[in-house]
């Protein structure tokens, strides 16, 4: 009987035919606009950046960032490199979203992607672009669900508006996998990468950890809320988000300045202790 040494010595890794291996980062954004009101907060819309290809296949279409695992690189370790390299943005963390692995998915050949969803929080964001993509943008998201049961996903920016629809079929473990009806202009099968990481990062939002992530360190507590009802679609009653984000936040000695508004107090995540995050 052989040691597993002996065993490894002679393994021929050429044995079974292997997949090259991508990482993709789905980017999101809530993004400010004036009301044009002074008396009125600005708007909150929820955003996606992506990139548009410069090169087959998909040359010119619109992309999330990303790229090929590269020797001595955890998949983790590739999707940040790559979205700094395309877009200049650097996330703080990753949350996994899922793998696509289906056949066909990438002309090129055999290509399996994982796909990982952050959150950038506005102030850390000053200019996008790279040199591998031929443009990145932050483009305006919608993604709701239609009358006759399909998804529409439509993103825009300025001009440019791209809109993909999606069918959704219910899995086991109560999860969901989407199915592309029309890509809209998006490359690969990255509609429904976008449409997994929407639903995974609304369901992660009503935990109230991860809003955090998308303001900088000292807030109002209208800019909480509108954040988590801008990432989840909805409409939450003020005293109710208060109550509830109450264990979560702590008053800071700080106001809100601005001519035209009145000042209001500044809040940032709640401490332990020890002195991490609550």
């Amino acid at each position: 009987m052989i040691s597993e040494k002996e065993f490894l010595e002679q393994y021929d890794p050429g044995k079974y035919p292997r997949p090259s291996v991508t990482a993709d980062v789905a980017a999101f954004m809530v993004r400010s606009s004036e009301s044009g009101d002074y008396k009125k907060d600005s708007e909150q819309r929820l955003t996606l950046l992506l990139v548009r290809r410069g090169g087959h296949p998909f040359k010119d279409c619109w992309a999330l960032p990303g790229g090929f695992l590269q020797p001595g690189e955890t998949v983790e370790s590739c999707a940040v490199r790559e979205i700094r390299e395309e877009t200049n943005v650097a996330p703080v963390s990753l949350m996994p979203v899922g793998v696509f692995s289906e056949p066909g998915r990438d002309p090129r050949g055999w290509i399996i992607s994982n796909c990982y969803a952050c959150v950038i929080s506005e102030d850390s964001v000053r200019q996008v672009g790279g040199d591998d993509a031929a443009d990145a943008q932050w483009f305006e998201v919608d993604f709701d669900r239609g009358e006759d049961g399909l998804y529409l996903l439509d993103l825009t920016w300025q001009d440019v508006s791209l809109r993909a629809v999606l069918r959704e079929e219910k899995t086991a473990f109560g999860t969901g996998f989407f199915h592309i009806e029309e890509s809209g202009g998006l490359a690969f099968d990255h509609a429904r990468m976008i449409a997994a990481a929407l639903t995974a990062l609304r369901e992660n939002a009503r935990r109230i950890d991860l809003i955090f992530d998308f303001l900088p360190e000292t807030f109002t507590l209208s800019q909480l809320q509108r954040v988590q009802e801008t990432v989840m679609n909805i409409s939450l009653l003020p005293a109710n988000f208060r109550r509830k984000i109450s264990d979560y936040v702590e008053e800071t000695d700080s106001y809100t300045s601005g001519a035209g508004h009145r000042p209001a107090k500044l809040y940032r995540k709640k401490q332990t202790e020890k002195g991490e995050e609550a």
